[in-house]
């Protein structure tokens, strides 16, 4: 299995270092961004093979981070794996629609969780 680098895009703590923590115990590396202002500048310094974007960010929303994702051309192939909450239900088409190839709600079903990374990545 190839090393992948992922980029977590989330602003509650708890949750960030979950999903840590199974990329990392997956064999993945991972990068973190607490807001969607923080997001882009990482996705400017490197490359990434996957993101999962939090849909309910401080500072700037998930839609605006997936729009200039989405826009730009150096990120715009990237797989965007939507992470919503549970009030969000029925949101999900409407963020598949707008470019996320995936989503999965809070909390995180680890088996779930598992089948998608793995889908995205071509493991």
């Amino acid at each position: 299995m190839m090393m992948k680098e992922i980029l977590i895009v989330e602003d509650n703590p708890m949750n960030m270092e979950l999903i840590l923590d199974l990329l990392e115990f997956y064999g993945h590396r991972v990068t973190e961004a607490e807001d969607g202002i923080k997001a882009l500048e990482r996705l400017a310094e490197k490359k990434f093979d996957l993101i999962l974007l939090d849909m309910q960010l401080p500072k700037m929303d998930g839609l605006e981070v997936l729009e200039r994702i989405k826009k730009n051309p150096a990120t715009s192939e990237i797989p965007v794996i939507a992470v919503t909450a549970h009030a969000m239900k029925g949101s999900e088409e409407h963020f598949i629609e707008m470019g996320c190839v995936d989503y999965i709600s809070k909390p995180i079903d680890i088996h779930r969780f598992r089948s998608l990374i793995d889908k995205y990545l071509g493991e």
